[in-house]
């Protein structure tokens, strides 16, 4: 290390497992194989001689084909309680050159492990930084790996499963095939607030990195997960086709189609605890607009961009749930069979029997 590397970066986690199973996906390298690259990448190579002195090397790939490679020396090794181990990128990546050096404790903590790291001799503040969203995502990898539950542990979706953008997110998951838990918090509740401080749902975890607002939360999923691609991956004018949907619903659908219709059957806040007729009348013009351009934007298709499921489809689908489930909108599906035929093809897709609501 040289002399001006200076700085530290330091990282706890509690993790469901034992110290002896964490401690040993560190050193084992079909172990480092699976797990040891942040969200959204692979390890295409590892290799571990797991004692003092002895070296490991791992090629991480990204899904654009860069490559990043990292090797070092194991210092220190006692099994399930401390390993250390230096640290150096091959090639042009930061620190160039430059060998810092990990150390991983471990203790008993809460029926698993308390894990805490402390990575040292960055040369600068800005090169620790940088590596600090790494190592969260490369944990959230590790949780996934050693909990019994696999990423049931890690990721946690928040909020009411009746509500449309909540679905919306399991939805992706489900389709993604990520295990998850869905945590059951109504709107501006007190243990919603802290992981989103305008209390809407859904709220989003992957172990300790959040996310609020669906769309983001959606990219976040599409990005770092394997499985089908949510956005259409067939040329520009494709992709912004499906985020123009995106935006319908959005920013017009959900106001006309849930909030100002469907919420006021659910929770009717008329007279004598009737629906409000008059909201409902005045927005029913505007789903009947926004229902004509989505039934033109299905065609012949079954999906609403292309003739492959994208977020789109997600976003709109649990809101036609609900609409035909009520007498006008219901009755403005039975003429619009783009519709019809689209749903029910998600109607019979796996994802959505496993996100489908008790509606009582």
């Amino acid at each position: 290390m040289t002399e001006a590397a200076t700085f530290h970066l330091e990282m706890t986690r509690q993790i469901r497992a034992p110290r002896e199973r964490v401690f040993d996906a560190f050193t084992d390298q079909a172990a480092l194989a699976v797990w040891h690259c942040p969200r959204g990448m692979q390890v295409l190579e590892a290799s571990a001689d797991a004692r003092v002195g002895g070296r490991y090397r791992l090629v991480m790939g990204a899904k654009d084909g860069e490559q990043h490679i990292v090797g070092g020396e194991y210092q220190k090794i006692d099994r399930a309680d401390f390993l250390a181990y230096t640290w150096q990128w091959e090639g042009s990546e930061p620190p160039a050159g430059v060998r810092t050096l990990i150390e991983i404790t471990l203790t008993d903590k809460d029926g698993g492990t308390h894990l805490h790291m402390r990575h040292s001799g960055f040369p600068d503040t800005a090169t620790r930084d940088s590596h600090a969203g790494g190592w969260q995502s490369v944990f959230n990898n590790l949780s996934d790996y050693v909990d019994a539950e696999g990423s049931a542990g890690t990721l946690t979706v928040y909020g009411d499963a009746r509500s449309t953008y909540v679905r919306t997110v399991r939805l992706a998951l489900e389709e993604k095939g990520v295990a998850y838990t869905l945590k059951p918090l109504a709107p501006h509740n007190d243990e919603l607030l802290a992981h989103n401080p305008f209390g809407r749902i859904p709220a989003f975890a992957d172990g300790p990195i959040e996310f609020y607002e669906t769309r983001a939360i959606l990219s976040y999923i599409n990005d770092v997960f394997g499985g089908p691609n949510l956005i259409p991956q067939t040329g520009p004018t494709a992709r912004a086709r499906c985020e123009q949907w995106i935006s319908l619903i959005n920013c017009h659908g959900y106001d006309a189609m849930v909030r100002r219709y469907v919420l006021h059957y659910v929770f009717p806040k008329g007279q004598d605890g009737q629906p409000d007729r008059a909201t409902i009348e005045a927005a029913l013009p505007e789903i009947a607009r926004q229902l004509d351009a989505l039934e033109q934007a299905y065609g012949g298709r079954d999906f609403l961009v292309g003739n492959t499921l994208s977020m789109a489809d997600l976003f709109f689908a649990p809101i036609v749930e609900y609409l035909a489930r009520f007498p006008e909108s219901a009755a403005m599906l039975e003429t619009r069979t783009n519709i019809r035929r689209g749903h029910a093809v998600m109607r019979a897709r796996p994802s959505y029997a496993a996100t489908q609501p008790d509606f009582g």
